[in-house]
């Protein structure tokens, strides 16, 4: 079963002014669309692979791929199930402090949210070259985490469940804030959707 690009739940000027409608509509409609084709075209030399849902692809990738199509399966199964998080972790009317039991676990992992913010944009501004800011919830540790990863590495593959992630290659953000990466970032959690951010968390904790 070949995977597919999934539909913004929201409109591409949604996020306006934070996130632009161009950059959006780009983004998913443009460099989304080339990691799943990609990744479905990977997959053709894997078939044992071709049917796994993307989160068991990429936590068996390193281990189960063939050497010859593993990074492309890594490069494109990272970035379609990056993308697709990204998507669902933003959203229009959002933004405000974690609430229940995400603030509970920044608290016990971060100390405070303002402490999460600021390790989250130092993740973002010294990512050299493309990659992602990300939280994780670490199941062997049982808490959240702030990591960074190079290009479209997906935390799966290291065992790590990823619950909220911001995207710093230059096209997630260069048609509004140019060079200015760290503004982005400050901006980014005007549009974050902590209800989905909740449900990612509870489910990372049932190990599901």
């Amino acid at each position: 079963m070949a995977h597919t690009l999934p539909s913004l739940p929201y409109a591409f000027d949604a996020l306006e002014p934070h996130i632009d409608a161009k950059t959006m509509e780009i983004h998913s409609q443009k460099h989304h669309k080339a990691y799943v084709d990609n990744l479905n075209k990977a997959l053709e030399s894997a078939p044992d692979l071709a049917n796994l849902p993307i989160e068991e692809l990429l936590r068996k990738v390193k281990t189960s791929a063939p050497d010859a199509v593993k990074q492309a399966i890594i490069n494109n199964g990272g970035g379609h199930h990056n993308h697709a998080l990204f998507w669902e972790v933003m959203g229009p009317n959002g933004g405000g402090e974690p609430t229940g039991a995400v603030a509970e676990a920044i608290a016990a992992g971060f100390g405070s949210f303002t402490d999460l913010k600021a390790k989250v944009k130092d993740n973002g501004l010294t990512q050299f070259g493309s990659g992602w800011t990300w939280i994780v919830w670490n199941p062997t540790a049982t808490k959240l985490e702030a990591i960074k990863r190079p290009n479209q590495d997906s935390p799966l593959m290291e065992g790590l469940v990823p619950v909220l992630g911001i995207d710093v290659w230059e096209h997630a953000y260069y048609l509004k804030y140019q060079n200015l990466r760290a503004s982005y970032l400050d901006a980014w959690w005007s549009v974050v959707n902590w209800k989905a951010v909740e449900a990612k968390l509870a489910a990372a904790k049932a190990g599901r």
